[in-house]
């Protein structure tokens, strides 16, 4: 992990986010990619000749401002932070600087959302979750020093889960963590405990780096609701799961479960995408 990007909006949650980043980075020796994307009028972004060059540049100067002050803070203190202003549209912009940058992890802030916001308007953060061809840890409150010593992995254990279970692995053993691996049971999609501990073990038996780890069946009315509920009990420090892009999240995922946990888990999440 050696290029963390991290967008933000100056918002008390992307502070959080920040310091998260900051901490991994200097974990791993990594470089923080700090990007604004300006909020400019539509007409500045519309790539109209007529541009209000003064308007412009006062947007520009006030963005460059406030990272001034960020950069002021200690907890950035010794780490290699590039920075950079962008007026594309943010969710574009964040798309487009994850491959340019090669980026190894994106880390955003969130506030979550509820009720109508959360159906009809979403976030950002929401559609970065379910296309950035990157993991990307979402951070909900002030974390003081970012260590993961109980990390829950929540899948359905179906072959395509795989190609992402190998990054899961190396970010728990970037920490020394223990790796709980959750299925969630549910009324509608009843297995037997015996099914589901076979299933479970046939698909991590040819994973030699998996370390010290636990496999936990969990009943619940919803995955979600039984995600959160075992992670609470067990007092995890990150929850992580998969995500299947634009086309909403198959099998155990169905629908738009890793949204859902982006907005209603106070716990950090970390997705990757298949």
């Amino acid at each position: 992990m050696k290029k963390i990007l991290l967008p933000t909006d100056f918002s008390e949650q992307a502070e959080y986010a920040l310091k998260v980043a900051a901490s991994l980075a200097r974990q791993n020796d990594a470089t923080i990619y700090l990007m604004h994307m300006l909020e400019m009028p539509s007409h500045l972004l519309s790539g109209d000749t007529n541009l209000d060059v003064p308007e412009q540049l006062l947007f520009m100067k006030i963005a460059h401002e406030r990272f001034e002050k960020t950069m002021a803070q200690d907890f950035l203190k010794g780490i290699n932070v590039e920075i950079t202003v962008e007026t594309h549209k943010a969710f574009d912009g964040i798309t487009q600087a994850i491959h340019r940058h090669e980026i190894d992890l994106v880390v955003m802030g969130s506030s979550g959302a509820s009720g109508l916001k959360e159906m009809f308007i979403g976030s950002n953060t929401e559609k970065i979750v379910r296309t950035a061809d990157a993991p990307v840890l979402v951070i909900k409150n002030a974390i003081e020093d970012f260590t993961v010593s109980n990390f829950v992995f929540a899948s359905d254990f179906s072959e395509d889960q795989k190609l992402v279970f190998e990054q899961a692995i190396d970010f728990a053993n970037s920490f020394n963590a223990k790796l709980h691996l959750l299925f969630v049971n549910t009324p509608n999609r009843f297995v037997t405990t015996a099914i589901a501990e076979q299933k479970m073990n046939l698909f991590i038996e040819n994973f030699e780096d998996l370390g010290d780890h636990e496999l936990h069946i969990y009943n619940d009315n919803k995955i979600e609701t039984g995600i959160l509920n075992f992670s609470r009990a067990i007092n995890a420090d990150l929850i992580g799961m998969s995500t299947h892009g634009r086309q909403g999240l198959a099998h155990f995922f169905n629908g738009s479960i890793s949204e859902d946990l982006v907005n209603h888990s106070l716990r950090p999440v970390i997705t990757f995408k298949i």
